[in-house]
């Protein structure tokens, strides 16, 4: 196996050769065994463990295992603490999830702050059979099903080509010690369940199936390098920028057959997993919308329009009498003028003895109304926004300047004609907005 993996590396992962790198060690067989490949092969890195506390005197041991063999092999090794449980029930994740989040946000800190190219993990062919399987059994679409990538960007994972059973004989040739985690043994864990009940039947089918499966796994990810070179050339005919919106017709969009795979593949990366909801969404009415965890697409006529999720803001800003500028939660600046008959969206002239300070800048609310220049009477302001075809993300973004509890403008569209400064106003304050 040593000359295999060292062969493996010269041919895939040459970076490891020249640069130094990060090595993530649990203390199990797995990254116990990829520690003395890469101290075989005579490769510069570092050793980094993180201890979950999760299993009390074992996590300690653990722990103090890694440090003796990094120290062992004279490397330089980081060890750290993590609360997994309590930022688990803080962010309402499960404990696996945090694991994972806590640990590699915790490597990306040591790559940039010591200058290492990659982490290298002990993931082998056998995990990429587990996640298979836990993948198909969640759904996630084929690019689930095309497994833990090899390598990105700072993850290094050369073991994926070599089996549990490879790494086991390896470890008893070349004694390798290694600590073995209880946990492993427990079927409540849909891994675990996966590892002892269905991964030995599945071998038993067929003396080679796992290389079976690492070759059609292999063809899953070319056949997703395609799609997504092909979502990349559909997303940039389709989707465009406006106002702060990617904007998509929906009858281009609805022309794509089969739609149901289509709407998988340009908006699975947003989160989306109701593609029903969304399939009805192009048929649906102006308004409608889904939502993902950090996305939402919502109807607007004859668009769909696709956005972040951003939190409610409910904040009123101040400004007071004398100010000269606003840079939150927008940009303007404001000047004492002289009557001007400039008609400007962006610019608003008003009659200083109309206003009551502080005026205010906030978003709209459920019964708003205003006077709006160049109409008859009051509007309420929802029904303004109907008239000119606002859509819905468009008004939740919409700011208003108020004195008191009255819109003196719609800031950038349109002013409250009360407030307006007249050939015979004695003040006449000037806002600018700045876009």
């Amino acid at each position: 196996m040593l000359d295999q993996f060292q062969d493996h590396i010269r041919l895939h992962f040459s970076e490891l050769l020249s640069q130094p790198f990060l090595l993530a060690c649990s203390a199990g067989l797995d990254s116990s065994v990829l520690v003395d490949l890469c101290q075989r092969s005579k490769l510069n890195f570092s050793i980094a463990h993180a201890n979950f506390q999760l299993r009390d005197e074992d996590s300690l041991s653990d722990a103090l295992f890694v440090r003796n063999l990094a120290e062992k092999y004279k490397k330089s090794f980081y060890i750290r603490d993590f609360d997994t449980a309590g930022y688990s029930k803080r962010n309402k994740v499960s404990i696996q999830v945090s694991a994972r989040v806590l640990r590699y946000q915790w490597f990306a800190d040591l790559l940039q702050e010591h200058g290492l190219s990659h982490v290298v993990t002990a993931h082998h062919a056998d995990d990429a059979l587990e996640t298979f399987l836990i993948n198909l059994s969640r759904g996630t679409g084929i690019k689930g099903l095309g497994g833990i990538p090899a390598k990105t960007e700072t993850i290094a994972r050369p073991l994926l080509v070599f089996s549990r059973t490879a790494i086991m004989d390896y470890a008893k040739k070349h004694q390798v010690e290694w600590r073995e985690d209880r946990t492993n043994a427990e079927k409540k864990y849909l891994r675990n369940k996966i590892r002892h009940d269905i991964v030995p039947s599945l071998k038993e089918l067929h003396p080679t199936f796992l290389d079976n499966f690492l070759k059609t796994q292999h063809y899953l990810t070319d056949t997703v390098s395609v799609m997504e070179a092909h979502a990349t050339e559909i997303k940039g005919r389709l989707m465009k920028q406006a106002d702060g919106n990617t904007v998509i017709p929906i009858t281009e969009l609805s022309q794509l057959k089969p739609i149901g795979a289509y709407l998988h593949l340009l908006f699975h990366s947003y989160g989306f997993t109701a593609w029903t909801d969304i399939e009805k969404l192009l048929h649906g009415q102006s308004g409608k919308e889904v939502r993902s965890n950090t996305h939402r697409l919502v109807r607007a006529h004859e668009n769909l329009l696709l956005s972040p999720i951003m939190p409610s803001d409910h904040t009123m800003y101040s400004i007071h009498e004398g100010d000269s500028a606003v840079k939150v939660p927008i940009t303007m600046t404001i000047e004492r003028s002289e009557y001007c008959t400039e008609k400007n969206a962006n610019t608003l002239y008003l009659d200083k003895n109309t206003l009551k300070y502080p005026l205010t800048v906030r978003k709209w609310q459920k019964g708003d109304y205003f006077y709006p220049l160049g109409m008859q009477g009051k509007k309420k302001l929802a029904k303004y926004f109907k008239d000119v075809k606002m859509d819905r993300l468009s008004r939740e973004r919409q700011w208003l300047l108020c004195s008191e509890d009255q819109i003196v403008w719609v800031i950038g569209r349109r002013a409250d004609r009360r407030f307006l400064a007249r050939p015979k106003s004695k003040e006449i304050v000037k806002f600018i907005l700045n876009k």
